[in-house]
């Protein structure tokens, strides 16, 4: 993860979208595919500002994904 201008601290993608459980693990976020699944199937993950329950949802560039009081924003990379 890097700082960028931005408010949050980002993470950058290597692909146009990433699932929003491997993105909860890469940003670490989550420590494990586990915790991720759980997190976010108990209403636990914000994207964008809101609930989010699809650990499949697609992100892209420009999303922020929220999870104990942690907010980071996915990039390009």
């Amino acid at each position: 993860m890097s700082e960028n201008v931005s408010a949050h601290p980002t993470c950058a993608i290597k692909t146009e979208i990433i699932e929003l459980a491997q993105f909860l693990k890469l940003a670490d976020l989550c420590q494990t595919g586990g915790e991720a699944k759980f997190a976010v199937q108990n209403g636990n993950v914000m994207l964008n500002g809101e609930v989010e329950t699809r650990r499949s949802r697609k992100l892209h560039p420009g999303d922020r994904v929220s999870y104990q009081g942690k907010t980071v924003e996915v990039v390009a990379g």
